[in-house]
């Protein structure tokens, strides 16, 4: 199969220019378009023909039908730089532009200082783990096709949103790249949409964790459970239960940590929610 297939995940309408075409187009994908580091831009692409092999940063991004031609639905990573970047498609750049936003700070306390600054065995394990998450995060099911719409793993209040500048007992650490739910131990944990498990496993900073690929690109993390109850290769619906809520990994409380992923950039989750 092609780089050019359907791509699904969250929207974000921004001008682009390209191949003759000025502005973006308009969609019927159900979120709000985001045009920062952390959001999802949309980009318009003219054409009748066979959907186009759109490629960003070297990673495949998925493309579906728009009113006029094809859209490409493209992932902007946290560490994404302000201004001008570009998409490759059909190997032609198609220009577009990520703005400014800042993300909130958020002070964590944890009993565990390794979890902080980890020792050279634990730096080994972690290398260790990386490897093993890299390919799930590209994960590009044959034949599956995602969903727009996601729903809650777990109800309960966010604990820490997407993008937050996290430091943990007074040192500055990665931004958080997912969201936080509040919810008590045991509390059971369902797929946000369909998919195949691609990985699970008991990690140094994600505690007990469940990959979903949604397909064409789009992933799920589902972190510091208490209880895994899937296995790998498993097909879930929305809503299936795929574990329950720990504090296992890099936590300082019960809460799960859900990541969602296009192209192998992670996004803000709460694009994808809809009205809530």
């Amino acid at each position: 199969m092609t780089l050019a297939r359907c791509r699904v995940a969250a929207l974000l309408m921004v001008a682009v220019v390209g191949k003759g075409l000025i502005g973006a187009e308009p969609t019927s994908l159900p979120f709000k378009p985001s045009p920062v580091p952390g959001g999802v831009v949309v980009i318009a692409i003219p054409g009748k023909g066979a959907a186009p092999a759109v490629t960003y940063r070297g990673e495949p991004v998925l493309v579906r039908r728009g009113v006029r031609g094809w859209q490409a639905v493209v992932g902007i990573p946290l560490s994404a730089k302000l201004g001008q970047d570009a998409i490759e498609v059909d190997g032609h750049a198609v220009s577009f532009t990520i703005k400014p936003k800042r993300y909130p700070e958020q002070r964590i306390t944890l009993k565990d200082q390794r979890k902080v600054t980890p020792n050279a065995e634990d730096e080994a394990r972690i290398a260790r783990e990386q490897a093993l998450m890299a390919p799930a995060w590209k994960a590009w099911p044959e034949g599956l096709i995602p969903t727009l719409g996601f729903q809650r793993p777990v109800p309960g209040a966010l604990t820490a949103s997407f993008g937050m500048r996290r430091i943990f007992n007074g040192e500055p650490r990665s931004p958080h790249s997912g969201l936080d739910i509040r919810a008590p131990q045991g509390e059971p944990v369902r797929a946000p949409a369909a998919g195949t498990i691609v990985l699970t496993g008991d990690f140094f900073y994600s505690g007990n964790a469940v990959f979903i690929a949604h397909g064409e690109g789009v992933v799920s993390l589902l972190c510091h459970l208490s209880k895994i109850t899937v296995k790998q290769g498993q097909l879930v619906k929305a809503g299936d239960l795929v574990g329950e809520v720990g504090m296992t990994g890099r936590a300082s409380g019960p809460h799960l940590h859900w990541s969602l992923s296009l192209n192998n950039a992670r996004v803000d989750p709460r694009l994808f929610l809809g009205p809530r």
